[in-house]
């Protein structure tokens, strides 16, 4: 691995993977904090404390969201398999089982010049 979490020469990488990996890391960092967050609720013995722990892993779950919203309007496999599986009700793996008919294998489901994450300044 190549510093900052890249795999590749970061040079060599289009300007869309980057961004990628920007909000990929992203997401990864916010819910690793919802994690931090919720443990330290746990053990708090002061409940002043505890909520606001239980604030901050919140703001955290809504970081996270915002960063996997972005992704998703950007990397249309990731808008795939999230409408495939959020929320429904079916079990997890029934609805895994399901798809396989419909889902023929990619190579990751993207466009191998833009990765399908489209213009990157959308003016949102």
């Amino acid at each position: 691995m190549t510093t900052n979490g890249y795999h590749e020469p970061v040079a060599e990488l289009s300007a869309s993977t980057r961004s990628l990996h920007q909000a990929l890391a992203t997401v990864i960092e916010e819910l690793e904090a919802v994690d931090w967050y919720q443990q330290r609720a746990d053990v708090a013995t002061d409940d002043e404390l505890r909520a606001i722990m239980v604030h901050n892993r919140d703001e955290e779950l809504e970081h996270a969201a915002m960063g996997l919203e972005w992704i998703r309007r950007r990397v249309p496999k990731m808008d795939e398999m999230l409408r495939t599986y959020l929320f429904t009700e079916q079990p997890i793996v029934a609805i895994e089982e399901g798809s396989h008919g419909d889902n023929k294998p990619t190579s990751g489901g993207l466009p191998e010049d833009d990765l399908g994450i489209g213009a990157l300044d959308t003016g949102e």
